[in-house]
């Protein structure tokens, strides 16, 4: 009967024998996932207990400690340092990068606002079919502070050079931070020459409109001033031109605009910066000078 069915005779088979076929052995890609385990844990206690790096609200959830520990295994990000500035969106860390140090900025699911954030994604092409939750939304808001920094590189845009970017965490080139301070922003500073600054902020503007952005949050303090070169920040809510409010955040941009160098004595309006931004024959080639 055993021998019809493919049995194995009790009385011939010793101990174990039903079990000598399987590999029990361990392969070389459990000993790699072992000790990738250990080193991920080691790195998620070295750095919740790392002081200057607690955030409330918990901004180091282990799924923000994961995408930290792949951008460090990936090279873009090594030793940490304290934080430059802490928002309800996002805080911004210094940390050492490949070639000198970096901006680290890393958005709080829990903490950011949800509804304000589609309200920019909705409308852009690049965004499309997004689920509608806090985490889809983080995570879409992050890729697309990326993309718009390339785009806006390689329009010939001064901005921060991007790095790297990692679920709800940008690395970024860290622009004029020394000894503890960071670089003012255009509010802060006394311009001494207001019409060459505004035909770098104009030709900028121009610029990011050729290559299909609008910024729509750019103000004197969306803008830095760093060894006389002006640098565009915080372009993570700016839009594509098929954004149904695109013409709405040009206008806003160029009044904020125009209105800050009213008062720095110069004669300009709102209406006039934006035709100059959305002429048809704007070129985006040539270096602008830098501000004084």
């Amino acid at each position: 009967m055993s021998e019809d069915y493919g049995f194995v005779d009790e009385e011939m088979a010793e101990p174990g024998d039903e079990f000598e076929e399987i590999e029990v052995a361990d392969t070389e890609a459990d000993s790699t996932a072992r000790r990738q385990d250990r080193e991920f844990d080691e790195f998620r206690k070295r750095l919740k207990n790392v002081e200057r790096l607690k955030v409330e609200q918990g901004a180091f959830d282990d799924a923000t400690l994961g995408a930290l520990y792949k951008l460090v295994q990936d090279g873009h990000v090594g030793a940490f340092g304290g934080p430059l500035s802490t928002g309800k969106e996002a805080n911004v860390y210094e940390a050492r990068g490949e070639s000198g140090n970096v901006a680290v900025k890393i958005y709080r699911i829990n903490a950011s606002d949800f509804r304000q954030m589609r309200e920019y994604l909705a409308g852009d092409p690049r965004f499309e079919g997004l689920e509608d939750n806090k985490k889809a939304t983080v995570l879409a808001w992050t890729r697309k502070e990326f993309a718009n920094l390339k785009r806006a590189e390689k329009a010939g845009v001064r901005v921060p050079e991007p790095i790297a970017v990692q679920r709800n965490v940008l690395v970024m080139e860290l622009v004029g931070q020394a000894d503890e301070r960071r670089a003012p922003r255009l509010a802060e500073v006394n311009v001494e020459n207001p019409q060459q600054a505004y035909e770098v902020v104009r030709e900028y503007m121009r610029r990011l409109y050729a290559a299909g952005l609008v910024h729509g949050d750019l103000s004197e303090y969306n803008m830095i001033v760093h060894e006389g070169e002006l640098v565009i920040i915080d372009m993570g809510q700016a839009v594509t031109v098929h954004h149904p409010n695109a013409g709405e955040f040009l206008t806003r941009d160029c009044e904020n605009v125009a209105a800050f160098f009213s008062r720095q004595g110069l004669e300009v309006t709102g209406e006039e910066l934006e035709a100059y931004v959305t002429e048809a024959d704007a070129d985006p080639s040539g270096e602008p000078d830098g501000p004084d």
